[in-house]
């Protein structure tokens, strides 16, 4: 086939057969389609959309652009999550050993950070020997020996989506829903899992920044997943302040350990945690009820047993054997750690989250081009939530920086995102809806 006739019949608003996607996508693996038709292909779709039959059909023709994972031989259901990315969301380090704890596999694969949002590889790769990139046959022994691995996106999984991808990153069509869509499930997918649960952020930190947008990807997820064969659903959660109460690589994962063994309460972290990891049990069969899955997952939680979890897939995967016990001595430190006072008193009435990231990203946290190296130790942590009453004077934050000049940028921008007033303002769901198919 033609690319310049799969352009047009997209430009024309028509709508693509099953085989005119499959040669597309054959045409961005072999590179027969070029940078620019990929780039028109891109931005007719942005414009025109696609339905859901389409969706369907790109979603699994990326899919089998690479290898597909199997893991049919586990004795257990296999599920995973997937989360469309914000600040401070460690949830992921909670969630797998938290599921795998009740019972399920979860051979989870992530991202590093994109933009002002952290990526769950980044904080995995703060904790040191932690190889987060294993090959295949490690990969299948960690989740099957602990019941889950938290590893990086390796070469031959949906091979066409890498490409497409850093196209549409330079020709402004990131933000198509139908892209969007069939980008993140090509991959879960090629995972080989049995059932998927999404976490799509709508606030001022996310990429949809209205619910209306964020409910829109989530059912679009979620249609055509079902479509693919892989059941879903989906919670739309809130992202108008960082979910845990820390932003930086190092510092997440001390929060995150931190809250598995109960040493911290991040009240809308756990919210958020426990809501994703009942879907997860619910899809996996594991529980029958949303009530008795939020039980299991909490017991889990509290016990102790997620925390033996985490330690022993780090261990296994090359971390420290007592990370979880002296996880402190293992991550790196900041050697600036700076003061942030609230210039008001009040009540702490909103959280401007993405310049949160973005002060991060400035302190050398998250990139600003794909091949940069980042600084695991800075970031802002004990970030007081929207509702805390404050004094002028009172800390709103610690800021962790290499240098004290970055640590005086980043103490103004998070004065600048803070707003107080005098009002004590409604405490936000962070779980805000759930979404399934039909």
């Amino acid at each position: 086939m033609f690319p310049q006739e799969i352009i047009r019949k997209k430009r024309d608003g028509g709508d693509l057969s099953r085989e005119e996607i499959v040669a597309f996508v054959d045409g961005l693996v072999s590179g027969s389609f070029s940078e620019g038709q990929v780039a028109a292909f891109a931005m007719a779709v942005f414009f025109n959309g696609m339905s859901r039959d389409e969706a369907v059909a790109l979603t699994l023709a990326m899919r089998d652009s690479g290898s597909v994972l199997d893991w049919s031989d586990l004795p257990g259901p296999v599920t995973d999550k997937h989360s469309t990315g914000g600040v401070g969301d460690n949830v992921s380090l909670l969630l797998a050993p938290i599921v795998a704890a009740c019972g399920a596999y979860v051979p989870m694969i992530s991202g590093r950070g994109l933009g002002h949002t952290g990526g769950t590889l980044d904080k995995m790769d703060a904790i040191p020997g932690y190889v987060s990139q294993p090959d295949n046959a490690l990969f299948r022994k960690v989740v099957r020996q602990t019941g889950c691995a938290i590893i990086g996106q390796t070469a031959d999984l949906a091979p066409a989506d890498k490409r497409f991808y850093a196209i549409r990153d330079v020709t402004a069509t990131v933000e198509s829903v139908p892209l969007i869509t069939a980008s993140i499930l090509s991959k879960k997918l090629a995972a080989g899992v049995q059932s998927l649960v999404l976490d799509v952020k709508a606030g001022n930190g996310a990429f949809m920044s209205s619910t209306k947008a964020a409910s829109a990807l989530a059912q679009s997820l979620v249609e055509v997943s079902d479509g693919a064969g892989l059941p879903a659903s989906a919670l739309i959660t809130d992202m108008n302040q960082p979910l845990a109460s820390a932003a930086g690589n190092a510092l997440e994962v001390a929060n995150a350990v931190e809250m598995l063994t109960s040493r911290r309460r991040d009240p809308r972290l756990r919210e958020v945690t426990i809501g994703l990891a009942a879907e997860m049990l619910l899809a996996a069969g594991i529980a029958q009820t949303h009530t008795q899955a939020e039980r299991r997952a909490s017991v889990a939680l509290e016990s102790g047993r997620a925390a033996d979890v985490f330690g022993r897939m780090v261990a296994a995967l090359g971390g420290p054997a007592d990370f979880v016990e002296r996880y402190q001595d293992y991550l790196p430190r900041a050697p600036v750690v700076r003061e942030v006072r609230s210039v008001a008193s009040g009540f702490v009435t909103g959280i401007r989250s993405r310049e949160i990231g973005m002060a991060v990203v400035g302190l050398g946290g998250g990139r600003t081009r794909p091949e940069q190296e980042i600084d695991h130790a800075v970031g802002i942590s004990d970030i007081l939530p929207v509702g805390a009453e404050v004094r002028a004077g009172d800390r709103l934050a610690l800021v962790h920086a290499r240098r004290e000049a970055e640590a005086d940028e980043a103490a103004a921008a998070l004065t600048a995102a803070y707003s107080i007033g005098e009002a004590r303002p409604r405490t936000p769901k962070a779980v805000l809806r759930r979404v399934r198919a039909g």
